[in-house]
């Protein structure tokens, strides 16, 4: 039997909204009840993004302070991993600053959105550090790679800030991610004890996740990425992907950590 999985789930992300899907959580109360319903699923963990009251993309510490003590109320256990995402909104001064107002237990950062501004990438990363916020590098492209191996050896990452999540495919322009998207990232990164996990955009989705697992990594799944069955209809939730992603690895002798409750 292989290594048991972490799960992930992404909920909403920075740009769909309810017209793409009725379910796609955005209120703290609606993010709560997706966690409540996916962590029942067997989910470890989830990937939070808040909104303004239009819908868009929030990086807002007071914002994120609601759905955290609502997520915490609605489904205790779950950890709690905020995105300092810009999504072509936020500079890296204000990814900053949300970092230091949060402090968070664990946090994602694109590699790529902190080299538009290198003197303040090394803050940010030492703000993590200082809180004890566990990063997640967001890697898209070789390019993102070679910059975290330069910072690594540079001393901006720490050695100990070695999570990352490999991106395959992209929302827009839409490029539908392949499982073979992973062979790149495996060997740009072989030999550098990374503990890596994976998201997919589109319908090809759960067929990435079972291949990563498949070759040691964990995961990330949910509506930020994708919305859709592999025949193209719509998934009826969050929760009801998960599910279907975890039956379909344990018919192929793969175990999640954490159990369904």
């Amino acid at each position: 039997m292989e290594k048991p999985f972490t799960l992930m789930v992404a909920p909403n992300g920075a740009r769909r909204q309810q017209s793409d899907h009725p379910a796609l959580p955005i209120t703290a109360d609606e993010l709560a009840a997706t966690a409540k319903a996916c962590l029942a699923e067997g989910a470890d963990a989830i990937h939070l993004h808040v909104r303004q009251d239009d819908g868009s993309h929030s990086l807002d510490a007071g914002r994120y302070r609601e759905a955290i003590a609502a997520i915490e109320g609605a489904a205790p256990g779950m950890a709690i991993q905020v995105t300092t995402e810009s999504a072509s909104v936020y500079d890296v001064p204000a990814q900053l600053a949300c970092l230091e107002a949060l402090r968070p237990a664990s946090a994602s950062i694109s590699i790529r959105e902190m080299a538009r501004d290198p003197k303040l990438a090394a803050r940010v990363y030492s703000v993590a550090a200082e809180a004890g916020t566990q990063v997640q590098h967001i890697l898209y492209t070789r390019t993102c790679i070679d910059q975290l191996c330069a910072w690594r050896e540079g001393g901006v990452i720490r050695a100990e800030q070695d999570d990352v999540i490999f991106v395959l495919g992209q929302y827009k322009p839409p490029v539908l991610a392949q499982p073979s998207d992973l062979d790149g990232f495996l060997s740009a990164t072989a030999g550098l004890g990374l503990n890596w996990a994976i998201c997919a955009f589109g319908q090809n989705e759960h067929a990435c996740l079972l291949n990563a697992i498949h070759r040691g990594g964990n995961i990330r799944i949910g509506f930020e990425n994708n919305i859709h069955t592999p025949d193209g209809n719509l998934l009826t939730s969050n929760a009801a992907s998960i599910r279907n992603l975890i039956t379909a690895a344990r018919s192929q002798g793969l175990v999640p950590a954490a159990p369904a409750v």
